[in-house]
């Protein structure tokens, strides 16, 4: 039986007529019709409700190489217990990550959808993306239930949180050197937005936004309206991919805009499909394994069918956002050039912050290695699965992110396959800059050498505070 809303379920299609509609509104409606009758959200809802960790424990939930550390020198030399539970903390990492990500989207689904309700003609639009965020609250309660009861198998507490993906307090600082001055550098990072200073800080940035779109402003997101009729802030995500692009002052600058310009509101959507694009880069191997075992009629563990089906319900979000940024951008008048710099530089800092780098130690990460990772690393080799002394973590912790082996040439393969991705839809945005749709910083970061070259920098630096703090 059905329990989340299907009273969203489509009613009606655009107000133009047939024959004018343009292709995309087509898709959109038929993309609406197909996610509200689909089954897959109910189905990830039912599997996470009855999982159980010791009915899955003795089950790859993907091929071997989507663990915690594959190809490293620690995992050639783990137990196959250990190897188990490295491919087990993968997945709830993983989906860790992506539940965040989930929950930040449900909020901008709900800031751009109040433009596009503003601008008229696009209901089934805004049907879909209401829909959207309703199914993203199963997913989300789904990874969090099988990601607990994981974790507190293996570990027996709960350390991985979001610092697989967290950001150490160096990140997001490499794009200001370059197109921002070292006096507004100052000015901007200076002071946290509790502060008197961060207030004024933040009420210039919601001043210029809402200054350079005030032809715009009938356009205003009833969603930041209502907000600010509360008394309550502008929304940033601290965590998640949206958290890594930016500060959080960023971050609200940002929200204005999406919820103010239909342009802007369209050029957030592909940056919602650089997020459908890292899972899709993640997730279809697990379809691929979900397939090889269904085929063979082998036992198919939860979370290994959890991820085909979350794939199966992301396919339509990441229609959504592909129709969005390609096409529906060109029903509005083109850019202005302040539109066009401001979505520039979001895409330049997503390229600085989120995909600039690769990793040895968990595939699939398009960023450098930072100390918020070795520390997630070295607890977990001091934790119950691995038991290690100090010492002895840190050694295998250098030979791991320090030296060339396995895992940076699988790190590189999902690196060059998401490149492709994003390559795959940036080239076709003629109004991003030219860095940016040739994804030129992301493509130079694929790099082992350089990912060697940070490693042994930061290792240095995070084992040298780990053993003054010890000592």
């Amino acid at each position: 039986m059905v329990t989340f809303n299907k009273a969203l379920a489509p009613k009606q299609s655009s107000t133009l007529p047939k024959l004018q509609e343009p292709r995309h509104f087509q898709l959109i409606e038929k993309t609406y019709q197909n996610n509200a009758k689909s089954d897959y959200t109910e189905k990830i809802r039912d599997l996470g409700n009855e999982f159980s960790y010791a009915n899955n424990s003795n089950y790859y939930w993907s091929n071997p190489e989507l663990s915690l550390l594959y190809g490293t020198p620690i995992y050639d030399a783990a137990s196959t217990s250990q190897k188990l539970a490295l491919n087990h903390l993968y997945w709830v990492g993983n989906y860790n990550h992506t539940a965040v990500s989930e929950a930040t989207t449900s909020i901008y689904n709900m800031v751009t959808s109040g433009v596009f309700r503003a601008v008229g003609n696009y209901e089934t639009l805004c049907r879909e993306l209401d829909f959207e965020t309703e199914q993203e609250s199963y997913h989300i309660r789904t990874f969090q239930r099988i990601g607990f009861k994981t974790k507190m198998a293996i570990v027996g507490k709960t350390i991985l949180g979001n610092s697989l993906y967290g950001k150490s307090e160096q990140d997001n600082s490499s794009w200001q050197k370059h197109l921002i001055p070292q006096p507004l550098r100052e000015f901007f990072n200076s002071s946290q937005g509790t502060s008197p200073f961060g207030t004024y800080r933040d009420n210039t940035l919601s001043a210029i936004a809402k200054t350079m779109l005030r032809d715009k402003k009938q356009y205003y997101s009833q969603y930041l309206k209502d907000l600010e009729e509360k008394g309550e802030p502008i929304p940033a995500p601290s965590d998640g991919l949206g958290g890594r692009i930016g500060p959080r002052y960023w971050l609200k600058f940002f929200t204005i805009h999406w919820g103010t310009s239909p342009f802007m509101a369209c050029q957030y959507y592909s940056m919602r499909y650089t997020a459908n694009a890292i899972l899709k880069n993640q997730e279809y191997p697990y379809v691929r394994y979900y397939r090889e075992l269904e085929q063979k009629g082998e036992y198919i563990p939860t979370p290994t069918a959890v991820s085909y089906y979350h794939l199966m319900d992301e396919a339509f979000h990441t229609t959504i956002s592909q129709t969005i940024a390609k096409e529906m951008y060109k029903d509005f008048p083109k850019p202005t050039a302040y539109e066009k710099f401001i979505s520039g530089l979001i895409v330049y800092m997503t390229q600085c912050n989120l995909l600039s780098g690769l990793s040895g130690v968990l595939p699939g990460r398009c960023v450098a290695d930072d100390p918020m990772l070795m520390l997630f690393y070295y607890k977990l080799l001091k934790s119950p699965l691995f038991g290690m002394e100090t010492k002895e973590a840190l050694d295998w912790m250098e030979k791991s992110f320090c030296q060339e082996h396995e895992g940076f040439h699988v790190g590189l393969k999902y690196h060059q396959s998401l490149l492709e991705l994003m390559q795959r839809l940036f080239s076709r945005l003629d109004y991003q800059w030219k860095i940016n749709r040739e994804m030129s910083i992301m493509a130079a970061g694929g790099s082992i050498s350089k990912a060697l070259q940070n490693n042994l920098k930061t290792f240095k630096q995070f084992s040298q505070s780990v053993l003054n703090q010890e000592t």
